[in-house]
């Protein structure tokens, strides 16, 4: 309230200041080559409220009714009945003042008074500058505004990005963490040596599940890495049933994507792995150049069931979405004894971190 208070006593000092300088204006350019400061006194005066009765209709009315909302047929129409009310007022005060200041005497008067256009164009010079103030004030309001709205939307759009991309993510770890979690409770039941092994594989997987996950992104090496300590806790749980092999090129350090991108895509191919010849075979081949990736997983599949439409890919295709949009591409290819799918992505640099 106090706020509001001090804002109003502030516009309306900047307005008598404005009136002030108009009449100094007014009395500057009437006293023009004339002695008769009475006279040029009175009629500046009288013109000043004629000026500020204009402006203020033109500002509060026209302006902001008709010239704002393009209705430029009305808004012309209505400024003519101005200029000739305006006009009208104009002579009257010329001539009040010829009357009642110099008693009909126009031998002295002021030249510049004479001239009833010159005065007509001074008020209008008056008007035509503050409401081209007032209409350039109205456009960068807008425009700040606009700004301050698309900002809003932004934002919206962003924490809803976040919540999705959060949401995607925790669909993901009770899936990997239930698979996992099955091969140890059989290692456990058959009290095998190999237990404390793969729960130290388990305990590094979910360091990297519960702390890296909440980073924006990870060194593509990291995710290979753990990648490779998934097949191996899969290796103990299938044992020698399972074929698989991992082809990797040398990956540079400051290769970053988001974490947990390509493991659901290993963890689907155990999950959807079907024993054929003897085997489940499983192929895992990761290429960088330069900033492209390209991954290609394989697995032995059932025939009988075509896969790619379920929940998990379509997850990871979100999320593909939200981070590389435009820059990737995800084929599945399913023949009669394999499942193949393939990722490329044309520039990881282009990562966005929602």
């Amino acid at each position: 309230m106090k706020a509001n208070h001090i804002n109003l006593s502030r516009t309306i000092a900047i307005h008598i200041l404005f009136w002030t300088g108009v009449w100094f204006l007014y009395y500057y350019f009437f006293s023009y080559n004339s002695e008769d400061r009475e006279y040029v006194i009175w009629f500046s005066s009288l013109l000043v409220p004629l000026t500020m009765g204009v402006t203020y209709f033109a500002v509060y009315y026209l302006i902001p009714k008709y010239l704002l909302m393009h209705q430029y047929g009305k808004f012309f129409l209505f400024s003519f009945y101005v200029l000739v009310a305006s006009s009208y007022f104009i002579v009257l005060i010329i001539y009040g003042c010829l009357i009642f200041v110099k008693k009909w005497d126009a031998t002295n008067i002021p030249p510049m008074m004479k001239n009833f256009f010159f005065v007509l164009l001074l008020v209008y010079l008056v008007v035509i500058v503050v409401g081209f103030v007032t209409a350039l004030n109205h456009n960068f309001k807008t425009e700040r505004k606009n700004k301050e709205l698309k900002n809003k939307i932004l934002t919206a759009q962003l924490q809803l990005k976040e919540q999705e991309l959060h949401y995607l993510k925790m669909q993901i770890h009770p899936h990997f963490l239930f698979n996992t979690l099955n091969t140890i409770y059989g290692l456990a039941i058959r009290q095998s040596k190999q237990t404390p092994e793969i729960i130290l594989r388990l305990s590094n997987l979910l360091d990297y599940i519960l702390y890296q996950i909440n980073k924006s992104s990870v060194s593509l090496k990291e995710e290979v890495l753990h990648i490779r300590e998934y097949v191996e806790l899969e290796r103990i749980r299938f044992k020698e049933t399972l074929r698989v092999n991992i082809e990797t090129t040398d990956i540079a350090e400051q290769i970053m994507i988001p974490p947990m991108l390509l493991m659901p895509f290993v963890e689907n191919a155990f999950k959807h792995g079907r024993i054929h010849e003897g085997f489940i075979r499983i192929a895992i081949r990761i290429r960088v150049v330069g900033h492209e990736l390209s991954v290609m997983i394989k697995n032995s599949a059932d025939p009988q069931k075509a896969r790619g439409s379920g929940i998990g890919l379509e997850n990871i295709r979100k999320r593909l979405e939200l981070h590389y949009a435009d820059h990737y591409t995800l084929e599945q290819e399913h023949t009669a004894s394999e499942y193949i799918i393939r990722l490329y992505i044309d520039n990881l640099k282009e990562i966005k971190n929602v």
